[in-house]
Parts: C-alpha cells; structure tokens; sequence
C-alpha cells in the first residue's frame, strides 16, 4: 500500500528542478555566498509581491521576530520588561522572540472557529507596559481588523505579525505581512515557500527600522568592520535565496491548489466526529499551510488513517504556556488553547497532491 505522505517536499521542489539547478549553478560560479545579488533579488521580488516598502533576508523565522523587536529595542521604543501580546495557540517561535529580548509574553485566547488570535479579547490584556501586539497568521489564515488598527493606534502600539505560515494570504486588498508595522517570515523547507534549508525574512515600511534590522542582522554593522549595535550573524545565504526566487514566482498558483484541496475536503468529509475548519467568506484569506481538523478521539483517529496509508501531523501538540521552558507559565489557564491542542490534527494537503490522493483521504475518513 501506496502511503500518502503529509508534505512530500521532494515532489514539492523536483516540480522546480531544471529553474533551481540553473540559478545554483550559476550561484556556485559567481563566487559570492553571502549579501550578494541572489539576496538582493530575492528580497526586491520579495517586496513587491507583498507591496511593503522593505524586505531584509534573515537566518530563519525565529530570526526575523526577534530581530524586529531587537530593533525596537535599540530605537527606543521598547525596553526590557515591556509587553507584548501574543497568542496562547501558537507554535513557540512567537513567543520566544518575545522572552528572548527580555520582553514579556501575555497571552492572549484564540477565536475556537479560527483558531487565530481572539481580536475582541485583546484589549483588556493591554497595560502600561505593553508595547506591542504580536498577531500569528496561524495555519495560513490572516487575522486581522480595522479595529485592531484602531486598537493599536490609541495605545500606541506596534503590530507585529508572525508571517511564517500565511504568505500570500490577504486582507482587504493587502498581503499579509503588509498589514501591521512590521512582519516575520520564515522559508523552513515545510512552508508554502520553502528553501532547501533554513531562511527568513523580515518586512517593514519603515526606513529606520529597516537599516536597524539590517544592521543588526549583520553583527550590528552596516559598514564592515564599524559595529553599532552588539547584533547578531542573521543573513540569507544566496543558495537558499536563489532557490526562493525561483518559487516565488509560483507562490499564487500553488496557494491556489492548497485551496482547491481545502474546499474539497471542508465539502466532501462528511464524519460527524469530526470538526473542519471554517473557510472564510474570501477565499484569498486563507492559504492554507495546514489543513486543520479536531477529534475528540485524536489518537485513534491518527492511528486509523495510518492503518490505511495516509500520514498525518499534530501542530502542536503542546501549547507555549505549559512547555517546561516556561514554567513560569505552567499555572496559567486557556482552556480554549488547551483544548485544541488537545484535539487538532493537520491532513495532508500540498500542490503535488494528486485528485486520487485527495479522493482517498476524503472516502477514508469517511468510512471511519
């Protein structure tokens, strides 16, 4: 029996073969690795596509969080035990960005339908010391509101937005990543944009914050040898960018599939003890990084799928607030996060699934 794998990046990345090995040839001949025309192509496409004003390649998507805030910091507008709002549902990167610049996470519920940020609850959580909103585009659906704006602007806040499984998704006309002040992406091989290694990104529309972040990035010079800042050896390599660029022009239709594949399953799987994701009223909002669904019976169900060849994923399994890394947290209490991560589990779902691959899926869970 055939399995179907959860991501196949193989698949994913052999569809790009002859494009990726012609920009590492050509990569490898130059003789110029890092901060060269690779990143700075990359990062022009890069802005233009999500309309931001600036984009700075970084190491990875931890990287890019924490680098934004860094900078913050290095500007004056943040300093050590300041606060910043985060999700309680969310992978830990959002919230070790946070901790790692001696800021403080207060977290805040999830909407259960959406499983982003719960945008109504965000202001009774703000305090003198709070100084910024970390909004997570959690799965690939973007979160975000005019109220929020709003929000951040009568608190002089800054929104940050945790981009690492959303690109491509829009808002109201806008890419996310170019809704708040600034945003972090990650390229981690499993993305919708995925390297073949390790990357990330930062955008922003601000000049300062983006020379900071610059500079910061590369051990706190923006001349060599002349160090401002006691940064940090963040870059972009130009492999991974040039591999990026090549994706980048098919980020759009390959959304489109993870769509396409999203739409069957939310109308086709039809197991009652089983809780689908919303599809939200404009499509373009969602592209779907990970299929999400709940059940109650979540070990069963993983082991009954894998009976039947079909490989699934837990994201995540722990919430940030009762990992062992943040005891400090451990006594705090979401039951809504807690329930999800007690209950959620991501299907397979990627461009190169086939229709076959997407109908066994559909019928197996249905005869379950």
């Amino acid at each position: 029996m055939k399995q179907i794998k959860f991501l196949d990046l193989q698949k994913i990345n052999l569809a790009h073969q002859q494009e990726i090995e012609e920009r590492l040839l050509n990569t490898f001949q130059s003789g110029w690795y890092l901060l060269g025309n690779e990143a700075k192509t990359f990062e022009e496409n890069l802005k233009n596509y999500i309309g931001a004003k600036d984009v700075i390649g970084v190491a990875n998507g931890l990287d890019a969080l924490r680098l934004i805030l860094r900078a913050y910091m290095e500007m004056g507008v943040m300093k050590a035990g300041d606060e910043i709002i985060v999700p309680a549902n969310t992978y830990i990167a959002s919230v070790l960005a946070v901790s790692d610049n001696g800021l403080v996470p207060v977290f805040v519920e999830p909407d259960d339908s959406t499983f982003n940020i719960d945008l109504n609850k965000i202001e009774e959580k703000i305090s003198e010391k709070t100084k910024g909103i970390m909004i997570v585009h959690l799965y690939g659906r973007a979160v975000f509101s005019e109220d929020l704006k709003k929000l951040a602007e009568k608190y002089s806040l800054k929104i940050i937005e945790d981009n690492a499984q959303a690109i491509g998704a829009v808002w109201n006309g806008k890419k996310t990543g170019n809704l708040g002040d600034a945003a972090g992406f990650s390229f981690y091989p499993g993305k919708n944009l995925g390297a073949l290694g390790d990357g990330g990104a930062v955008s922003c529309n601000d000049e300062e914050l983006g020379k900071t972040i610059r500079a910061l990035a590369n051990y706190g010079s923006n001349q060599k040898y002349v160090n401002i800042y006691k940064g940090l050896n963040s870059r972009l390599d130009e492999i991974q960018a040039a591999v990026l660029d090549v994706k980048l022009k098919y980020i759009n239709a390959e959304n489109d599939s993870r769509r396409a594949i999203a739409e069957r399953y939310i109308a086709e799987i039809k197991n009652p003890t089983i809780i689908l994701p919303e599809l939200p009223e404009n499509p373009a909002e969602h592209v779907w990084h990970l299929f999400v669904v709940r059940s109650e019976n979540r070990d069963q169900l993983i082991n009954d799928l894998l009976e039947k060849g079909i490989q699934t994923l837990i994201h995540y399994p722990i919430p940030p607030h009762k990992q062992k890394a943040y005891e400090e947290y451990n006594g705090l209490s979401f039951p809504v996060t807690e329930k999800i991560h007690e209950e959620v589990l991501s299907l397979p779902i990627s461009p190169v699934m086939s229709d076959e691959e997407v109908q066994k899926v559909i019928a197996v869970l249905n005869s379950l």
